[in-house]
């Protein structure tokens, strides 16, 4: 949506009524509300564990720099189902156990904009696509347990520009560039059963060359808190998006480069039980947003090891 509105400010002399929306097409570079119970706990060595996610994410609220409603319209609807493998090894590595993986995620996306300006619409565009998203490799996954209840684990990311993308279009499941993701996740289970997890994840962006366009570096914390009871977790859940460095790209004006921010809070419950899929699922409302989109995020997620 980023490169869209610049388009048009130029193209319909709007600029004084189109804001700056943080990172390229106004969406994070990887998905948001990814985990939640367990974010520092790996599957176990010598073993190939499978996932499937499914999630959904609505917004018909578009933030300015000072938190207010922005006086255009804009409507998204994502629906995004990702495949993953992770395979954990005997070895070891700066005392941890090895792994690597990779997702596949797919998306269906369907978003509309009306540019408003002197009380009239002045420009409508809308698409929708169901298409791949950008494949994610995971060469480097390393996992502790340095006490009992207690696990560490450390990623590199790497996301290739393998996904669908059209920079004439309002919306793109690829993003057309490629980004490196270091992570850290831990969580910590008391012996009442009090758990305790964090996840941050830093997004670096190379330029998108068909637009000349670099996104700034993103930072994400997912988190959660709740109690064990039986094989299930219940509690609560969220995260907090934050982009930590401008934009940079040859359309933007000295004004430009807003960097994003966004709250996510709500229920969350995961079920365990060896030898069963393990299931996690969430639901989140977004608040406290700046240039970007305010929305609901939706999530199931599901794994089993062999």
């Amino acid at each position: 949506m980023k490169r869209t509105l610049i388009v048009l400010s130029t193209a319909l002399g709007l600029t004084a009524i189109l804001p700056a929306y943080a990172t390229e097409n106004g969406s994070p570079t990887t998905a948001m509300g990814a985990y939640d119970f367990g974010s520092g706990f790996m599957p176990p060595s010598d073993t190939d564990t499978f996932g499937f996610r499914v999630a959904y994410y609505s917004t018909d609220d578009l933030r300015l720099n000072d938190g207010s409603r922005s006086p255009n319209d804009f409507s998204l609807d994502v629906l995004s189902v990702g495949v993953s493998y992770i395979h954990m090894t005997d070895e070891t590595l700066f005392g941890g156990r090895y792994g690597f993986g990779g997702v596949a995620p797919f998306f269906r996306m369907d978003a509309s904009l009306d540019v408003n300006a002197n009380g009239r619409t002045v420009f409508q565009d809308d698409a929708t696509v169901t298409r791949q998203a950008d494949f994610q490799f995971l060469p480097l996954i390393l996992a502790w347990t340095p006490t009992p209840g207690m696990g560490v684990m450390a990623q590199f990311q790497v996301q290739a520009p393998t996904g669908d993308y059209d920079e004439n279009r309002l919306i793109s499941p690829g993003l057309n560039h490629w980004a490196f993701s270091p992570i850290f996740g831990i969580s910590y289970i008391t012996s009442s059963g009090l758990e305790l997890s964090s996840l941050s994840q830093f997004d670096i962006n190379t330029r998108n060359h068909d637009t000349d366009y670099r996104s700034g570096v993103e930072y994400r914390n997912e988190f959660a808190a709740g109690q064990h009871v039986g094989p299930y977790t219940v509690g609560m859940g969220g995260y907090y998006y934050h982009q930590i460095t401008d934009d940079d790209g040859s359309s933007l004006t000295s004004n430009d480069g807003n960097r994003a921010r966004v709250w996510a809070l709500g229920p969350a419950i995961s079920f365990f039980e060896p030898g069963l899929p393990s299931v996690w699922f969430h639901a989140y409302k977004e608040f406290g947003a700046r240039n970007r989109t305010e929305g609901y995020n939706i999530a199931l997620r599901i794994g089993q090891s062999f």
